[in-house]
């Protein structure tokens, strides 16, 4: 009887722990969603500007940063992964070098070049937020 209940205790516990893995899944999309929806409210852009312009920012850190520096910025941005391809399709894959490639990225998605300084301290902030000083300080050394 003992290793009927231990044996029922052990596949609720793998249960649960499932659930909760989904859990921080959906959360993390909503998070990342936060940041998108952020950016639209405030600055009037469109959902696919947001996005493209984060994945743009994450792909000019990136060329920037050692790469523990660069996955400390990236943690802090669920779906992370999902600008960073849209950045890389949108530029046919070519890196963001330099201050001009970015607002050429921007020009892309149909933004002015200025918008680079208006979404830098949403997305500062944002990472500071949640990933901690650390991370929003290496992301607005870069965005300089």
């Amino acid at each position: 009887m003992n290793r009927y209940f231990a044996f029922a205790l052990i596949v609720c516990a793998a249960g649960l722990l499932n659930a909760c893995s989904q859990m921080e899944s959906v959360m993390g999309v909503a998070s990342s969603t936060g940041l998108t929806s952020t950016l639209v409210n405030r600055l009037g852009v469109s959902e696919t500007q947001a996005a493209g312009g984060v994945g743009s920012m994450l792909a000019f850190a990136q060329q920037h940063l050692a790469a523990g520096d660069f996955d400390l910025v990236a943690k802090a941005i669920p779906g992370s992964e999902k600008y960073l391809g849209m950045a890389k399709q949108l530029l046919g894959g070519a890196p963001i070098s330099d201050k001009a490639g970015l607002q050429g990225a921007f020009s892309k998605l149909g933004m002015s070049p200025n918008m680079v300084s208006q979404f830098s301290p949403i997305v500062t902030d944002y990472v500071s937020k949640a990933g901690g000083q650390q991370a929003g300080n290496l992301l607005a050394g870069v965005l300089k």
